[in-house]
């Protein structure tokens, strides 16, 4: 194991962190399988609580799932769009918030609350864990496909519920995350809502002292 690693692969680290994007333009270019592999391969690096690695990967690759898919989205996107008032509603709609249509690549992310790997340790007390360290597995999945030159896009506004019938899943698997994986139409450092309009970064480090 290296202790230390130098400051250029810091320096590398952080702009690998920096040029993530929640990226939603895609290019329909299929991606190799070996790169996806890759990529996957960071899921089995995650830390997780117990060592119970409750993640369960779904690759959505059929016609009629990923329609499903995208049904579910367009039904949550118009009931969201009518939540906000006039003005955040114009800004809304003219946002792009999925690019399940272009993306090649389509991963449901599962928690299994009833997994029996890890015996438990550590989510007794927080059965929340194991969500967290299905989060904690996306997020180093999606630096390795940062590095790859892959954009991923997490769509949130779904109905889980009804994913997980369509994708008949058992009972006990939570949705956690619905990725969308591709090649980005362009590359930016600024978040594309943040270019909308629709919020800012702010880059200051929230810490507490107690």
């Amino acid at each position: 194991m290296q202790g230390q690693y130098g400051p250029a692969f810091r320096a590398e680290l952080l702009d690998l962190m920096r040029w993530r994007r929640d990226v939603r333009r895609f290019r329909t270019d299929a991606i190799e399988a070996a790169v996806l592999d890759r990529c996957l391969c960071a899921f089995g690096l995650a830390p997780s609580v117990g060592l119970s690695e409750p993640w369960r990967v779904i690759h959505v690759e059929t016609a009629a799932a990923r329609a499903a898919a995208v049904a579910n989205f367009e039904a949550a996107n118009a009931e969201a769009l009518a939540g906000y008032d006039t003005q955040k509603a114009n800004l809304y709609a003219g946002l792009k918030l999925s690019g399940m249509r272009e993306a090649p690549v389509h991963l449901a992310v599962y928690c299994d609350d009833a997994t029996a790997k890890g015996a438990g340790l550590g989510a007794q007390s927080m059965p929340e864990t194991r969500a967290y360290s299905v989060v904690g597995a996306i997020t180093l999945f999606w630096l390795a496909a940062r590095a790859e030159g892959l954009g991923i896009g997490w769509v949130s506004i779904l109905d889980p519920v009804q994913l997980s019938r369509d994708l008949d899943v058992p009972d006990t698997w939570r949705l956690i995350g619905y990725l969308c994986v591709g090649w980005p139409e362009a590359e930016t450092q600024t978040p594309e809502l943040e270019r909308a309009g629709w919020e800012q970064r702010n880059p200051a480090l929230f810490t507490e002292r107690r």
